[in-house]
């Protein structure tokens, strides 16, 4: 299945004029398959290298490939050239060497599109503020849709409620145990201990694990920092919290939503409320069965609601808007979503519950915000989740 990033690298690859292209997003969301497509779907000639395997401090192997690039574009007499480098955060200080290098192509006259991807967005990010300002287009290839996954395997939204949107462990849904352990080693585990734990500096590694875990459980939820050190045996601060939550949520794993308020500090300083990036996170970590948990009925209802954060969190970062939560007292309100200076106030029901306070509470103090209630007696949870959310703005 061809994502829909596709053709836009393929139009940005046909222009005439030479490009950085970052391509950014979590494992196993397409972004080798992606690149490799590119290759097959254009006439310009290129090759495909990956960081994966390179030793972290390995600079010299991205000039040496880059220089390869360089002789096969002479050899081939051509006018253009693709170079892609997978998972480019690898190599410790990468930035720097391929502003060198770019710097020196365009001196050159030499029109080699480059197209870097990776899995760590903190570190990608960083790297491009430092030292490619000006030089580069980002694309953020976010974990696979509903729509996605039904078309690709046939899944409906109770099945993308709980098994999430990973492609790679799809064909494994027949036997639960089987997905829950393929999902915590080689999806869960390989990501912190790559992404994070080689490239990060994490003084307390077993902490950022335990609060990672206790997050996916309480996806959904708001927790105050301090209970949050309550329930974790190893001993941190908040400071140290907040830090791993912007790990975890830069690697595409768990984020910690902010309380939307009127300034920036009350924001900050609010308490989390988790939200996985992808609800298979979750159910990989929970004790029941797919089976089970749609037969109980508030559990149930938790789950889609984190089905819906994570879906709404995904199209955050890849459109562009902002997503809080709002509590105020006893009245909350589960998403709000801000973009360019409009807020939509979003509420999760599962079943009948009543008068809808928080909303109304959330449009008397905004009014010219929009509100949306989403489940029972408002937009099915199902047709929401194919949905881009910021077509509601």
């Amino acid at each position: 299945m061809e994502r829909h990033h596709l053709q836009l690298l393929i139009t940005r690859v046909n222009e005439p004029r030479k490009f950085i292209q970052v391509m950014m997003g979590p494992r196993q969301t397409g972004k080798t398959t992606l690149a490799n497509q590119l290759l097959k779907k254009v006439s310009i000639p290129g090759m495909y290298e990956s960081a994966d395997a390179v030793p972290a401090g390995n600079v010299l192997w991205l000039e040496q490939i880059w220089e390869v690039a360089r002789v096969k574009m002479y050899r081939l007499s051509a006018q253009e050239f693709i170079l892609i480098v997978d998972e480019i955060q690898k190599i410790t200080g990468w930035s720097e060497m391929v502003k060198k290098l770019w710097d020196e192509d365009t001196r050159n006259n030499l029109n080699i599109k480059v197209l870097l991807s990776g899995s760590s967005r903190l570190l990608i990010q960083t790297g491009l503020t430092e030292s490619l300002a000006g030089r580069f287009e980002t694309i953020y290839t976010e974990h696979w849709s509903l729509p996605e996954m039904h078309s690709a395997f046939g899944w409906n939204a109770d099945q993308y409620a709980w098994f999430g949107g990973y492609p790679g462990s799809a064909v494994l849904i027949s036997d639960e145990e089987r997905w829950k352990h393929y999902v915590n080693t080689s999806l869960i585990e390989t990501s912190i201990s790559k992404d994070i734990l080689m490239l990060t500096r994490i003084d307390k590694p077993v902490l950022l694990k335990s609060m990672f875990e206790l997050g996916c459980l309480y996806s959904g939820q708001i927790l105050s920092f301090t209970k949050i050190l309550g329930q974790l045996q190893d001993a941190g601060n908040t400071t140290t919290l907040s830090h791993y939550i912007q790990v975890l949520n830069s690697a595409g794993l768990l984020g910690g939503l902010e309380k939307y308020a009127a300034d920036v500090i009350r924001k900050r300083s609010s308490s989390p409320k988790f939200q996985v990036h992808n609800n298979a996170l979750l159910a990989a970590q929970h004790s029941n069965t797919f089976t089970q948990i749609t037969q109980k009925a508030e559990a149930w209802g938790r789950i889609v609601e984190s089905a819906i954060g994570a879906h709404i969190l995904n199209t955050s970062i890849s459109n562009g808007f902002s997503v809080y939560y709002w509590r105020e007292r006893d009245l909350e309100v589960d998403f709000v979503l801000e973009w360019r200076g409009r807020l939509l106030a979003i509420e999760v029901k599962s079943n009948d519950s009543g008068v809808l306070k928080g909303l109304t509470f959330f449009r008397h103090h905004w009014p010219l915000s929009k509100i949306l209630l989403v489940g029972k007696n408002g937009l099915p949870w199902q047709e929401f989740l194919t949905l881009n959310p910021k077509d509601l703005f």
